[in-house]
């Protein structure tokens, strides 16, 4: 059974990655298609076909390595003059040149990629990556409105007998030890809070934070038991305790630290739950999840540095550290088979899912041909030249030609699938474990 939960989380991812790379692609289908320009191919993954029907000009299919997908849309660069091109990459350049005067149908010369205006190319090119980011947004919005995160409820789990020192090893109550207020209040497991000192309390971290501010007085708290209200009389006193977030986790300070603080305390903890949040709380996920995986490309060179340095040691991997298609897969398959609720690990698989196309949204904004990013700064270019000749009344210059930069476009390629190999060789020899 563990196994086949085990394939049901990597299909699941599969089916998942197809959908985000369908739909970057389809970003850039549907605005060249829009602003004219001739599509020949729409494929999902590289290498093989698999299959493929035409719809009017262009055709749509799949192919056998799910890693990627395509548009060939018709002139991404101006034909070529004819001339051979020399130099020591000279026969890379011509070839970038052939292939793309193949794109360039007989009678349809106006209808190419190049020929756009600037912000339209731009358009194009970001379609791809926004699209990545819409899907992950909505999945984020699913996640924390529809389903809710999970975080202490308003029922109340435990009472704690006694108040125990901060940092004490000691688990149970001795004898002189005081006892909680909760427990000289009568708060009871299974009680639901209605509200404290007359605020109403929607979760536990509503409780938390009026008991934390107010040790030494007496609260009203009123709780729902079996149906009817009950009116308890409360008085936090002041503790030593770790401050914690919605979610039970300690809050950490600039380095890294527990903060610890004297607060009021009563010594009861909540049952954790799925809590619905405002709508805008998934695109709030979103935008901290664009912002981890920047620092994380900022820092790229680093940490695969550290992936290599732990695949030849076998040390334990960074958790937070990059992660290869096949690196997802398994966390999703360890997800899918790990012995918890059914919704908690649907809620982690989509968790994966949503941060896969934010990833895929930021990597492809690299300002680097192939890469969606390279294309924008492309225009930008085109653009600039255009408006500095503008500007001074000169004439129009030639277009952008970007096959000039094929050297450097082999370079990052090459560079992608070497980092690429190193993550894959990585999370099948020494994976990242995140439940140990």
């Amino acid at each position: 059974m563990e196994i086949l939960l085990y394939l049901v989380g990597i299909v699941f991812m599969l089916i998942g990655l197809g959908l985000s790379i369908g739909l970057h692609e389809i970003g850039h289908l549907v605005p060249a298609k829009l602003f004219g320009v001739r599509v020949g191919q729409y494929m999902i993954g590289f290498g093989p076909r698999l299959w493929s029907k035409r719809i009017g000009e262009t055709e749509y299919g799949f192919k056998a390595l799910p890693v990627g997908g395509f548009i060939s849309m018709s002139g991404m660069y101006p034909a070529s003059d004819g001339k051979p091109v020399r130099g020591l990459f000279g026969s890379l350049v011509q070839d970038a040149r052939s292939a793309n005067d193949e794109t360039i149908a007989d009678g349809a010369e106006d209808r190419v990629f190049y020929r756009l205006p600037v912000w339209k190319r731009i358009i194009v090119m970001l379609g791809g990556p926004v699209m990545n980011l819409i899907l992950a947004v909505v999945i984020f919005t699913v996640l924390a409105s529809g389903i809710g995160l999970q975080q202490g409820t308003t029922t109340i789990a435990g009472v704690t007998e006694c108040v125990l020192p901060a940092g004490t090893t000691q688990t149970e109550c001795a004898a002189g030890d005081p006892a909680s207020p909760a427990a000289e209040a009568g708060v009871l497991p299974g009680d639901v809070l209605v509200s404290i000192d007359g605020q109403r309390v929607a979760d536990f971290a509503d409780a938390t934070e009026i008991v934390q501010a107010s040790p030494g007085k007496t609260l009203d708290m009123v709780v729902s038991r079996d149906g009817e209200d009950v009116h308890l009389s409360i008085t936090p006193i002041t503790a030593e305790r770790t401050l914690t977030d919605a979610g039970g986790q300690p809050r950490l300070d600039e380095d890294g630290e527990q903060i610890v603080a004297e607060v009021g305390y009563v010594g009861m903890s909540a049952q954790m739950g799925f809590v619905p949040q405002p709508l805008g709380t998934g695109a709030e996920m979103a935008g901290q999840n664009v912002a981890r995986v920047g620092e994380l490309i900022v820092q790229l060179p680093v940490k695969l540095w550290d992936v290599g340095v732990s695949l030849v040691t076998g040390t334990e991997r960074d958790p937070d550290g990059p992660l290869s298609v096949v690196g997802v897969g398994r966390l999703a398959g360890e997800v899918a088979a790990t012995d918890a609720p059914i919704l908690d690990r649907f809620v982690v698989l989509l968790s994966l899912l949503g941060s896969l196309n934010i990833a895929l949204f930021v990597f492809n904004l690299i300002p680097l041909l192939p890469l969606d990013g390279g294309h924008v700064v492309v225009a930008l270019w085109d653009g600039i030249r255009r408006a500095w000749a503008k500007l001074f009344r000169r004439p129009p210059p030639a277009p952008v030609d970007a096959t000039r930069l094929v050297p450097l476009t082999v370079v990052v390629a090459v560079v992608l699938i070497a980092m690429g190999a190193l993550l894959m060789i990585a999370d099948v020899v020494n994976p990242v474990n995140l439940f140990q």
